[in-house]
């Protein structure tokens, strides 16, 4: 069994203080006062609130097995209580395509290519079949 050297810390932090200065072996509380605990305490409310506001701002519902930014759906689209039907042709839907229909325009996606691709400004003026 060898005999530890009962100096190898403090040679070890020598040689750190050495290579890279008496900074690196230094206690960080040796520095910190009062006036830096505020500051930090300051920057680290404003990080938090920047966070929640990234959290609100980019807020995903799941519609339909889908997560979509809840900035991008329509206010008046309900959509826990919404219904899987057509607002065209009544049909009712699981279809995953549809899923995505409905959220935005509140169609099946047959119905969406026969009245609304390519003539979406129409839809949005009012037009309904």
């Amino acid at each position: 069994m060898k005999k530890k050297d009962p100096n190898y810390v403090v040679k070890v932090e020598q040689a750190i203080a050495k290579k890279y200065g008496e900074e690196a072996v230094q206690n960080p509380k040796a520095d910190w006062d009062t006036e830096k605990e505020k500051k930090y305490l300051e920057q680290l409310k404003k990080l938090v609130k920047k966070e929640r506001q990234v959290e609100i701002d980019t807020e995903k519902v799941d519609v339909g097995g889908f997560f979509i930014n809840k900035n991008l759906i329509k206010k008046g689209n309900q959509i826990h209580n919404r219904t899987k039907t057509c607002e065209v042709c009544d049909k009712y839907s699981l279809n995953l395509k549809d899923d995505t229909c409905m959220t935005k325009w509140n169609t099946c996606f047959d119905c969406y290519i026969k009245w609304i691709e390519n003539r979406e400004e129409r839809w949005k003026s009012g037009f309904r079949p």
